[in-house]
Order: structure tokens, then sequence, then C-alpha cells
């Protein structure tokens, strides 16, 4: 008989293998995608967390689930000393090394691949750790934050941005329509991968947002944790101290 603990393993590696197959067979048309489906807006809600960054002055930053790099070429502005992105699909990371050259921030940021829920960084490593819509494709959600918080410094801010769930009408009937039925169609014929896009208000719509996060990091023990609803609760940021 194989061992309960090994049939486990062996799920959760497959599903980390198909989000890993699927956002690199994606990326060419990823950043295209990402910003033509949220009518650009992506980029305030990516600046909005920057903006509360530059209150904690770090110089020293981890951008987890970086994919190709957005939110971390962005935290460049901050001229920080050194930006490190991981992430476990390496085709995104090409991209994002494409896009450090062009803003000629190669020699400030690296891009690395990296599994956020088992980091390559030793403790207390890293002044601020973020991530930019990843956190729903943690396999385990508390073993990925927890392992943020391990390598952020004591006192170091952890900021997550992530789509939510709006709460009020009409608002909420418009992003759930727009989300089952118009963003599967559009990435299916820009993309040619049917799963990406129907995978992303899958993953939104079983995912804890609002209170329900909070309550998370204050588990994960990340102190004055506070959010930060952006475009009628659309995303949020997530803000907490180690």
């Amino acid at each position: 008989m194989i061992p309960f603990f090994f049939i486990i393993t062996l799920v959760a590696m497959k599903k980390k293998e198909q989000i890993q197959k699927m956002f690199n067979e994606i990326s060419g048309r990823y950043d295209f995608l990402n910003h033509f489906l949220s009518l650009g807006i992506d980029f305030s809600w990516r600046r909005k967390l920057v903006n509360k960054l530059s209150y904690y002055h770090p110089e020293n930053v981890l951008d987890v689930a970086t994919g190709t790099g957005d939110l971390a070429l962005l935290i460049g502005s901050l001229n920080p000393e050194k930006i490190t992105g991981v992430d476990i699909a390496v085709e995104m990371l090409s991209k994002a090394r494409q896009k450090a050259v062009l803003k000629h921030l190669q020699e400030r940021i690296t891009f690395q691949e990296g599994d956020a829920e088992d980091l390559p960084f030793p403790e207390e490593s890293f002044d601020a750790v973020t991530v930019a819509f990843g956190v729903r494709n943690f396999e385990n959600l508390q073993r990925g934050l927890s392992e943020m918080k391990r390598v952020m410094r004591t006192g170091g801010v952890m900021m997550i941005l992530e789509f939510s769930h709006p709460g009020s009408f009409p608002w909420k009937q418009l992003y759930w329509g727009y989300a089952k039925f118009m963003i599967p169609f559009i990435g299916k014929m820009v993309s040619r991968n049917k799963q990406a896009y129907s995978y992303l208000p899958e993953s939104v719509s079983g995912f804890p947002s609002g209170e329900d996060f909070i309550n998370i990091l204050i588990k994960t023990g990340m102190k004055n944790a506070t959010r930060h609803p952006l475009t009628f609760g659309v995303a949020t940021i997530y803000t907490g101290i180690k």
C-alpha cells in the first residue's frame, strides 16, 4: 500500500507542475493580456503598492511569484540596494530579465527560479517581501506565507496585492460576469490556452479575501495586518509587519 503522505505529495507536485507549465506556455502573451483584460488598471494597483512600500525605505526586497517582473521593476523606482524576484516558471523569468535590461535595472534586480513554499534564502534576509497576484497559486497558502515571513527581517514589511471579492451592487455582479465569461473567452483567443484564463476566475472565487485573508496573516504571525481595497474591491493590498 502506498503511504498516504506520499499520495498527498504526488498530488501537490502535480498541481504545482501544472501551474508551472501553464504560465510557461502563456509567457509570450502574459503581459499584453494582463494589461488588456484589466483595462490597464493593474498598472495603478502596482503603483499604489509601491507608494505604500516607499514609506518603509527598504534596501533589500524580495518579490515572490514575480512572473514577468512588473512589480519588481516598479519597485526599482524606489532605488533600493537590491531586488530579487523568484518564480517557478522559467519562461516568465526570461521575459522579466529582458524587461530589466530595457529599463537598465539588470545590475540592481536579479531574477531566479524559486518555489514560494521553499524559498532558497536564509532567515532574516530581506527588509520587505512582496507578491502581486501570486498567492492564489500557492499549493499551501499558510506554508508560502510562513516562508515569506521567515526570510523577512524582524520589523520588515510584507505587502500582497491580490484579487478580492467586490461586495456591493452592481460592482459585484459586473465583476463576476466579466471574470467568468469575458476573461476566459478573450484569454483563450489570444493566448490559445483555454485552461489559463479559465483558471483565473476559478482561483479568485475560491480564495479568501478581505478580513478572511487578514486573519490568515495574523495566524501566520504578522503584526498590524491591514487591507486597502482597490477599484470597488476588485483587488486589495494587504500589509503586515514581522
